[in-house]
């Protein structure tokens, strides 16, 4: 994005950004005469540029280094935070951070096994710490000695060696470098500041003297290069990010996140650690997550993600249109954890059955499914739908609410051989009838071969038999950049409310008309916000209690609505005043009906 500031330098900007790849949507034909592999790029190109990684989806993150010694632990004390952020929270001392690396000798590093082990668990690509924040190169590099080869005992560039295997197993190869923040060069940003004189120097001798050599190196010394991942922008003008830019060039086809800072986009965007609830419209993505809380190994962080979050996750990324990019932090000796492993061989099993509903799938025809998510293919014969049933139905119903289209077949992912499945068409949508015992307790595929490209009505949240309207968390569309919808750990709501402009809203079917008092479920540790739920010209002023946590869920009735007829709705939840660290994490909106007409 370009400042104002920058105006007068508007069109030659553009002009390296369009030659790179590096805005969000590209029109048919885009024309540059800046540096880059990229000049003159028309959308065509681009899409063939990243269509391997359209169809891939699943990608392996590796977070490895000096910071693995240590392992969250300084002077007998458990340092807070994640691993690889060690040096930078506990303030150890450039001079003392360093003695880690006499120490650092992976051994037991198979580059072989560790490809093979993300082949295994169906993942189409690899990214790693080529450098991160702490300066250490995990390679062989001639710009400093503090590097992998020349610091530590073990005297092997690891990066060649994992180039070399994933070229054998056909996987593509991808490197992280962190451009900006450098805590044992000089003149290296540090997030929070310098803690010691050693790290004192010019930023911009730094990008030109260390980072610009090293981007260098690691796109002409190991083969094809598929990925260049950069992280943190801190103080990344846009003078020191075009020093960075022309190198690209060296690796033609090259993909390029959105965290090199200076006013670039990249060509993905990169949500860390969350699913945006609803996705990322006009914006390829790839979502990076953790198995645990920390990227680079922490020995005592033994908080793991299921194998069913995981594989929940990955659907659920894909099925709004995003990669996942899952993390490994391995260990000093150069080993993966075995928690990481087992979970990996799990996903694997997973996928061996239901990759065909992953990989070069797009995003979902449907906002919310309530029992699941789903991907598709379309194609010239129609469109092939994969429905991810994650809570099967015990009368043997799956309820496909909104679609229009003629359905030619159905039948199970995990066993296409069984036949047909039953389909009948209602007025809301479609049916299913499946077997009463689900397939798989995780995720169920059922795939419904189409008519065409899917054509979807407005999905509504129905009123019950008691006249009760429930509008959950989950069935809430979110509209906005930040709230988002969390599940997991308590969590089954709209959270992350720290922007006022962000709101959710329902759409409703009412058929018992009537009088509702409204109940809002939700939690918050701070006092103060203060928000409105809106029905048609009906407003209802509400106002956030402490709840003690973000999980600690309170009901309280804030007043009532008037329907006068049935018909369809829509119901909205804005901020009118945010407190604290968020407006709140929302649950669910309650109608209870008092009377029906």
């Amino acid at each position: 994005m370009l400042t104002q500031i920058m105006i007068v330098r508007a069109m030659v900007l553009m002009a390296v950004c369009l030659a790179l790849g590096f805005l969000a949507s590209c029109s048919n034909v885009v024309s540059s005469s800046g540096p880059g592999p990229y000049g003159s790029e028309t959308k065509e190109q681009r899409e063939e540029r990243m269509a391997w990684w359209h169809e891939a989806k699943f990608g392996m993150f590796i977070h490895w280094g000096v910071y693995s010694v240590p392992a969250g632990t300084y002077e007998g004390k458990r340092i807070a935070g994640i691993g690889e952020w060690i040096m930078n929270q506990g303030k150890i001392p450039v001079e003392r951070y360093q003695q880690y690396a006499k120490e650092f000798n992976p051994s037991n590093y198979d580059a072989d096994l560790w490809v093979r082990l993300a082949k295994e668990a169906g993942m189409k690509y690899i990214v790693i710490t080529s450098k991160h924040h702490d300066g250490f190169a995990m390679f062989h590099s001639k710009v400093s000695k503090w590097n992998i080869v020349d610091a530590t005992p073990f005297d092997r560039d690891p990066l060649k060696e994992l180039s070399k295997a994933c070229k054998k197993h056909g996987l593509k190869l991808g490197f992280y470098y962190s451009q900006a923040q450098d805590w044992c060069h000089p003149g290296g940003a540090a997030s929070g500041g310098h803690w010691d004189k050693a790290q004192d120097g010019d930023m911009s001798e730094y990008i030109r003297n260390i980072a610009v050599p090293q981007v260098k190196e690691i796109l002409s010394n190991y083969g094809d290069i598929a990925v260049l991942w950069w992280d943190t922008p801190v103080d990344m003008n846009n003078e020191r990010a075009e020093m960075l830019i022309p190198l690209v060039d060296l690796q033609r086809g090259i993909l390029v996140n959105n965290r090199l800072g200076g006013g670039y986009e990249g060509d993905f965007g990169t949500p860390e650690q969350y699913i945006p609830s609803g996705g990322m419209a006009g914006r390829d993505w790839e979502t990076c997550m953790t198995m645990n809380d920390t990227w680079g190994f922490k020995s005592y962080d033994d908080n793991w993600k299921s194998t069913r979050t995981l594989i929940r996750n990955l659907v659920d990324i894909v099925s709004k249109g995003g990669n996942y990019l899952l993390n490994v932090g391995p260990t000093s000796l150069g080993e993966i954890p075995e928690p990481s492993i087992a979970r990996l061989k799990e996903i694997g099993k997973w996928m061996d059955t239901n990759g065909q509903s992953i990989y070069g799938t797009t995003a979902s025809p449907f906002h919310k499914l309530s029992w699941g998510q789903c991907t598709k293919k379309v194609h010239k014969k129609g469109t092939t739908l994969y429905l991810h049933v994650f809570d099967w139905p015990t009368n043997g119903k799956l309820e496909v609410t909104g679609l229009k289209n003629e359905v030619r077949k159905a039948y199970l992912l995990a066993d296409p051989k069984q036949g047909k499945l039953k389909v009948s068409c209602e007025e809301d949508g479609v049916v299913v009838s499946v077997p009463g015992i689900v397939v798989d307790p995780i995720d169920s595929v059922v795939v419904l071969e189409i008519a065409g490209e899917p054509e979807v009505e407005s999905q509504m949240v129905r009123q019950q038999e008691d006249g009760n309207v429930v509008l959950t968390a989950r069935e809430a569309e979110v509209v906005g950049g930040q709230a988002r919808y969390e599940q997991g750990g308590g969590k089954d709501n709209i959270g992350y409310w720290s922007n006022n402009e962000d709101f959710v809203k329902w759409t409703m079917k009412v058929t018992k008309p009537g009088k509702f008092s409204v109940d809002v479920t939700y939690a918050n540790p701070d006092e103060g916000g203060e928000y409105e739920v809106a029905l048609c010209e009906q407003k209802l002023p509400g106002k956030v209690h402490a709840t003690n946590n973000w999980v600690n869920f309170t009901t309280e009735t804030i007043g009532s609505l008037q329907i006068s007829q049935a018909g369809k709705y829509e119901l909205t939840v804005k901020p009118k005043k945010i407190a604290g660290g968020g407006l709140m994490n929302l649950k669910a909106v309650t109608l209870k009906a008092n009377s029906c007409e």
